[in-house]
């Protein structure tokens, strides 16, 4: 009996995982960057290559301001939508493939813009902490980016306290990163309004997304931590 009931599960686990790789593969959405990370030039001798990594705040600072990329020489990675989740299955093929220097992680939002049926602050900060190990095993420095501000986030209501978790989670992700001597760069404190917390107005045209103003505020910021790198 125990054997045919380890047999079962063995069958169920197999025909779960034929339904859900398909999704898994669609969500991570491995090959936007195929071809750009094929046309990447070589690295000489002395060369450094930053990577930034995210979801639609990176992939959109590449569109409102791609000279911050180009002029720097730094890759921006971001896939709008992706979770912590889905940033890990990726990493390795996004990040760790291309032999950075170093790597910018931001991500969060949207594992909480998730709902609060399916937003667990533990296996989020895991999944940040994993992608930090996965970086430093190979040698490629890391900085840690804070959530933006945001009072909700406009397409999922079923989100709720959204303040509240981003300061919880911005306060998790900071003490990791002094824990373990990885810069932070705190994009949370310039552009958060104080009263309800919410993305100040002058930088974002949704509540969510910053604009060209936004991102000149983040710029600085990571910019000096990456050259202290």
């Amino acid at each position: 009996m125990p054997r045919l009931f380890t047999l079962l599960l063995i069958a169920v686990a197999a025909a779960i995982g034929a339904y859900a790789q398909p999704d898994v593969v669609r969500a991570a959405q491995f090959d936007k960057y195929t071809e750009a990370n094929r046309l990447l030039a070589p690295l000489k001798k002395g060369d450094k290559r930053v990577v930034f990594i995210g979801n639609s705040i990176t992939e959109g600072w590449n569109m409102e301001h791609p000279e911050f990329f180009t002029e720097n020489g730094f890759v921006p990675r971001g896939i709008g939508g992706q979770t912590s989740y889905t940033l890990l299955l990726r990493f390795r093929k996004d990040v760790l493939n291309l032999n950075p220097t170093a790597v910018v992680i931001g991500i969060g939002g949207n594992d909480i813009a998730s709902g609060d049926e399916y937003y667990s602050e533990d296996l989020t900060l895991g999944n940040i902490v994993s992608m930090c190990e996965l970086a430093r095993a190979q040698g490629v420095k890391v900085i840690l980016t804070s959530l933006l501000p945001a009072a909700s986030y406009y397409w999922n209501h079923a989100a709720t306290d959204v303040p509240d978790k981003i300061v919880s989670l911005n306060r998790r992700i900071k003490a990791y990163a002094q824990a373990n001597r990885i810069p932070y760069a705190d994009y949370y404190t310039p552009l958060v309004h104080p009263g309800d917390r919410a993305l100040l107005e002058t930088f974002t045209e949704d509540g969510v997304h910053p604009n060209k103003l936004g991102y000149a505020i983040m710029e600085p910021i990571v910019h000096a931590l990456i050259k202290k790198l």
